[in-house]
């Protein structure tokens, strides 16, 4: 189904840990020639220290003022700013199994390669297999409750105003994808939900 009559610019990337949240906003970036904005680097400091909540909420605000961006990132200390600001909501919905995966070969590539992050900061890999801070413990904490919160969220009243994309599959990201090539702005498809009314 598609949305007529409404052209995205302000959209909000959402899904659990390791989902390819960043991956798909630097995409949806590309092909609409809007700013990406990653949450985590505003976030996270040298030595994976947050920064203080104040000044996180700051960062966020300002690097929203555009007209027209798309922002990655699920942290709930900024929901309120960014959601009130977004005009839809990307929300990719994929089997855990698909992320598990997905998670360990980001995690192999990240460590084995020592690729910098944020701030400085690099993965290491006994913190992703030896640590309580794993995110792939996070992931599995995570993943059932999103699935339940994201729908009760955005039955609220505050939230009316958002258009749901509800991605389910890779093949379904794509496709989506595919169709956001257009010289004028365009008009996001929805699928297998049929909508944000019809969330499962």
């Amino acid at each position: 189904m598609r949305i007529v009559g409404h052209a995205a610019r302000r959209l909000a990337v959402v899904g659990t840990t390791g989902s390819g949240k960043t991956t798909l906003a630097r995409q949806i970036a590309g092909r609409l020639g809007i700013p990406h904005v990653e949450l985590d680097a505003l976030n996270w400091g040298p030595n994976w220290t947050e920064v203080p909540r104040e000044v996180f909420r700051h960062r966020v605000a300002a690097a929203l003022e555009g007209e027209a961006w798309v922002v990655d990132g699920n942290y709930s200390k900024v929901r309120d700013i960014v959601w009130l600001c977004a005009d839809t909501i990307i929300w990719i919905d994929f089997p855990l199994w698909l992320i598990l995966w997905r998670l360990l070969q980001r995690t192999f590539r990240r460590t084995f390669t020592g690729e910098e992050l944020w701030s400085g900061n690099r993965e290491r890999f006994r913190d992703q297999f030896f640590s309580r801070n794993s995110l792939f413990l996070w992931a599995l904490r995570t993943y059932r409750l999103r699935r339940r919160t994201y729908p009760q969220l955005l039955s609220q009243p505050e939230h009316a105003h958002l258009r749901l994309v509800r991605l389910r599959s890779p093949s379904e990201a794509m496709a989506w994808l595919d169709r956001l090539a257009r010289p004028e702005g365009f008009e996001p498809p929805t699928f297998g939900s049929g909508g944000r009314r019809s969330i499962r």
